[in-house]
């Protein structure tokens, strides 16, 4: 249809199939396709010009419109995906979000003032099949390989404490200092032990305490209350350690890298969602 359109407005094979890009011939054979397809003569062919018949005219003007409807629509399409509007709906981890993805929201608020945002901050599993959400940001491993994981970055635990608890109970200088020391640990990694990585060997190390929690946050200010070491990403942190209530210790270790993704139900994505996974996934890869 768009071939044929083409050949009319350029009156002729050839100049159709240079501005195209397509070898004369081959651009005739599909012309010719379409006529038998039709069952219907479009153009008059001469050796000097190409004409339509009636039927070519009426032709010609359906597809005009239906091209010009196109390219319309595409362009809007174009606007849209420029500037998405509407309402994104996340869920986002608690404590990474306040401490690290705020100023992240504030700047992509600030480039699309199109859309609002409903952000759930509960430490419960949205359902995204049932739930209107969509996407949630999440920390870990992916649960359920029927969603659509897009890793946006890989955090690197570090072991932070505060100088209290430090000056308390001495400065670990090697992982298995750390048997002697409060470790505070988060319940689903609640095993007693953490995997510490120096760049050249790997080691198991018992991280008991009397705190086992299933809260960031908790963990992350009884740390800052001296009350054991923790290991967690920077970006956890990072308030406590600009302010000096909790400082790195032995800096040539770090844990498992934590992955983190944006879990969406469907690969197709409206151009707000779209728009919010690229950003982040630009900022946190940094």
């Amino acid at each position: 249809m768009a071939l044929f359109v083409e050949v009319v407005k350029a009156k002729g094979f050839r100049g159709a199939a240079d501005a195209i890009g397509i070898p004369n011939s081959t651009l005739s054979r599909r012309i010719s396709v379409l006529e038998k397809a039709i069952g219907l003569r479009l153009l008059h062919r001469t050796t000097r010009k190409v004409e339509l018949t009636e039927a070519g005219r009426l032709y010609f003007e359906r597809c005009k419109r239906i091209v010009d409807e196109a390219r319309l629509a595409h362009e809007q399409l174009g606007e849209m995906l420029a500037q998405p509007s509407g309402v994104l709906r996340a869920s986002l981890p608690v404590d990474f979000a306040v401490t690290y993805l705020a100023p992240l929201i504030a700047e992509f608020a600030s480039l699309y003032p199109g859309i609002a945002f409903d952000f759930d901050l509960t430490p419960r599993r949205v359902d995204l099949v049932g739930e209107p959400f969509d996407v949630a940001i999440r920390m870990g491993e992916s649960e359920n390989s029927q969603l659509i994981a897009r890793q946006l970055a890989l955090l690197q635990p570090r072991l932070y404490a505060s100088s209290g608890y430090l000056e308390r109970s001495g400065e670990p200088k090697e992982p298995a200092d750390l048997e002697k020391h409060e470790c505070l640990s988060m319940l689903k990694t609640g095993l007693g032990f953490w995997t510490l990585h120096d760049g050249k060997q790997t080691v198991r190390v018992s991280a008991g305490g009397r705190f086992t929690l299933n809260n960031v946050g908790l963990i992350r200010r009884l740390a800052t209350l001296d009350m054991g070491i923790i290991l967690t990403p920077e970006e956890i942190v990072a308030d406590e350690l600009a302010s000096g209530r909790l400082r790195l210790i032995m800096p040539a270790w770090h844990g498992v890298p934590m992955p983190v993704y944006a879990i969406t139900e469907t690969r197709m994505l409206p151009a707000k969602t779209q728009r919010f996974i690229e950003f982040l996934r630009e900022r946190l890869g940094r």
